[in-house]
């Protein structure tokens, strides 16, 4: 009888995602096909990135994450809020917890759907001419547009992850726009190779180019609205020093099912 895989389907604000409890670690972390398999939007589950929840001795739990297309990838911020709403609804932790990502040490706490994830801090920030150049736990390219709504984010976004200067290693580029409410962001996910409906580590990224471009200092909370939902995100600033970054929206289950653990995806 072939093994079987339980997992757990949850969303952030849109970006969504396979989460696997391995703390038997049963799940084979090479295995770059099934991943890819897992997370196709035809053939598998469909998901924008897959989890690992693992044990660490020194923390609540250890977080893995792949992107889509199967490879072990930098943080994911709105990742980061749904496995800790998955951490709690496993039973492993209540209402604050302290785990680890491929980035360092994250504090959390959840209320209901509400994760508030703390970041990292950013020490220094690039520019590309108009744009800036930020790594919030992932690298990202930042830019000021109008007319957003109407863009072709996956054509001008895809035209940047891959010019000379990042077609190596990769960016994440999103662009921003001022709204009544706050600021409006489109987000082109590297891994994922397209547009996703939201990035945690990108509308940061975004919130730290407000505080940049209108010259903000101390405190700040910069609402920004992505395709998928709403986002908030506040940290502390001095110069373009960024320390104390909170990232704050929902994480909700979906639903839950299994699959065999020698899963393989159709020939095209």
């Amino acid at each position: 009888m072939d093994r079987k895989i339980k997992f757990s389907k949850y969303q952030g604000a849109g970006n969504d995602f396979v989460l696997i409890d391995n703390r038997s670690g049963f799940f084979d972390r090479e295995n770059e096909d099934l991943v890819q398999a897992i997370c196709d939007r035809r053939f598998g589950i469909g998901a924008d990135g897959l989890m690992l929840l693992q044990n660490n001795e020194n923390f609540d739990f250890e977080m893995i994450y792949y992107n889509a297309n199967g490879g072990e990838a930098s943080m994911c911020g709105n990742g980061g809020r749904c496995i800790v709403a998955f951490a709690r609804d496993l039973g492993i932790i209540q209402e604050k917890t302290v785990f680890l990502a491929v980035d360092g040490e994250h504090q959390a706490t959840i209320q209901d759907n509400q994760v508030d994830l703390g970041m990292i801090d950013v020490p220094t920030i690039q520019r590309d001419g108009d744009a800036y150049i930020l790594n919030t736990g992932s690298p990202h390219y930042v830019t000021w547009i109008s007319d957003l709504q109407h863009k072709n984010v996956y054509e001008m976004g895809y035209a940047i992850r891959n010019n000379a200067t990042y077609k190596k290693e990769g960016i994440n580029v999103n662009f921003i726009e001022q709204e009544e409410q706050g600021y409006f962001v489109r987000t082109f996910e590297r891994g994922v190779e397209d547009e996703t409906l939201a990035c945690g580590t990108g509308a940061t990224a975004a919130a730290m180019t407000v505080a940049l471009h209108h010259g903000l200092e101390g405190h700040q909370e910069i609402p920004i609205r992505v395709l998928g939902g709403q986002l908030y995100i506040s940290f502390h600033k001095i110069g373009q020093k960024f320390t104390d970054v909170r990232l704050k929206g929902p994480a909700q289950f979906v639903f839950e099912g299994f699959i065999p653990l020698f899963y393989e995806k159709k020939e095209e």
